[in-house]
């Protein structure tokens, strides 16, 4: 593998809300990663690493994460969403562009899935790693009850990255959660028309291996495939396996 390349950094404004996006790579292939609730970009940094080579990465700080400021309201999955379409569609004006394979992590899915079905023509690809949240589960005590176990084991590089970015969320972290729980993934699923990976942590509270099965039963071309001995946070701790089934995924398109 070559030395790492060096980061481009934008900020991308829709709608009057803010992205920020970091690329790093080149190829064809165009990967675009969406973090998790009370996450960031920095989430990525190592999965970046294990993707350059194979094609351009970016990796986004949605509206009112990370580095973005807040808008002027929490956005939706929906919002989310048109706001990552709006920013690939002014990257890759003019391109003679490859795949796009558009991954999310945990909340991130939920963006993800939005991105497939509202706008198609951008996604070729799709990699939903840890998706939330299933039926019956859609209380803000019980996943965040839920996250405590699945992290309170987790090295403590997890840990300090998460609790950084959950800091850097703000005051409006409750509604950020309120607004991940009245998503419906899994009927989003079904207007989803690119293939797709679902990818579980064996040991992922939560993400019970019932709801990832339904998921993914509900999304037309989808395979699942689980981390064995990894939780929710399997990409801060090792992002390899999770690149390797990318990789081998990918393949096989």
């Amino acid at each position: 593998m070559s030395d790492a390349p060096s980061f481009a950094i934008e900020r991308f404004t829709h709608a009057g809300a803010t992205l920020v996006a970091q690329e790093s790579g080149e190829g064809d292939d165009l990967f675009v990663l969406i973090h998790g609730i009370g996450m960031g970009r920095s989430a990525f940094s190592e999965l970046e690493g294990l993707l350059y080579d194979i094609g351009r990465v970016v990796a986004v700080d949605l509206p009112g994460y990370g580095e973005t400021p807040e808008p002027g309201r929490v956005l939706t999955m929906e919002e989310n969403a048109d706001v990552v379409a709006a920013y690939l569609v002014d990257l890759t004006a003019g391109e003679d562009r490859g795949r796009i394979v558009i991954l999310g992590h945990s909340m991130g899915a939920q963006v993800a899935l939005e991105v497939a079905a509202r706008h198609p023509h951008l996604v070729d690809a799709l990699v939903l790693v840890g998706p939330t949240v299933e039926p019956g589960a859609r209380s803000a005590m019980r996943q965040l009850w839920r996250l405590m176990r699945d992290i309170i084991p987790e090295s403590p590089q997890v840990i300090a990255v998460g609790a950084r970015e959950y800091l850097r969320a703000g005051p409006r972290l409750l509604a950020k959660i309120r607004a991940v729980m009245v998503h419906r993934p899994e009927v989003t699923a079904r207007q989803v028309t690119a293939p797709a990976l679902v990818i579980r942590g064996e040991r992922d509270i939560v993400v019970p291996a019932e709801w990832a099965h339904q998921l993914t039963h509900a999304l037309p071309d989808a395979y699942l495939r689980e981390v064995a001995e990894f939780g929710h946070e399997t990409m801060i701790r090792n992002a390899g396996p999770t690149a390797t089934l990318i990789r081998d995924f990918l393949a096989d398109r």
